[in-house]
């Protein structure tokens, strides 16, 4: 990435978006460090979400907050990392950028019928589709004032990552001019 670039960048949206696959994909093409949130969930998180239940922003708390801290040790030893997690409110998207610094994000978005079909064809993963709806529900879209942008997920997962390395650029040379003029 050029110096310009924003040290972090979230991939989020809900489940059934492709945010570990298109996140694993943009680290590999910016030589970034990849990191997938749900490692950071604590045992009890896994259980309620295998067993259907919604978690909770209680729930939720203790894990956005370790993930935000991992974020925020990789970019302070100069690292630059691409983090593959849900963040589906502003709260905690706040919670990320207020524990992790620099962070940019990526929402990728999707009709509900194309991402229930993803959700339903992927095996061996803890979240079932019945938490889709619920996960739509909650999604608070970008507001203007955050750092990011969103890709439509209804294209390859190759031409996805492209899409989001090109706008990541974007967002950090824009936010590397804001700063040289202030």
């Amino acid at each position: 990435m050029t110096e310009e670039q924003m040290s972090a960048l979230v991939v989020m949206g809900v489940s059934g978006s492709g945010k570990s696959t298109v996140a694993a994909a943009v680290a590999a093409r910016t030589g970034a460090l990849f990191l997938d949130a749900d490692d950071f969930h604590p045992a009890s998180n896994v259980a309620k979400m295998a067993a259907g239940t919604p978690l909770t922003d209680e729930d939720r708390r203790p894990w956005l907050a370790a993930v935000g801290d991992e974020i925020g040790r990789r970019t302070a030893s100069g690292q630059t990392v691409v983090v593959a997690c849900s963040a589906l409110k502003r709260a905690y998207r706040d919670v990320l950028r207020e524990r992790g610094g620099d962070v940019c994000f990526a929402l990728l978005d999707g009709s509900p019928e194309l991402l229930a079909e993803r959700i339903g064809a992927r095996a061996a993963h803890f979240m079932p589709a019945t938490l889709l709806g619920s996960q739509l529900v909650a999604l608070e879209r970008l507001q203007p004032d955050e750092p990011g942008f969103a890709v439509d997920v209804a294209q390859a997962p190759d031409q996805i990552a492209d899409t989001v390395v090109a706008c990541w650029r974007d967002v950090a040379e824009l936010a590397a001019r804001r700063s040289r003029e202030t």
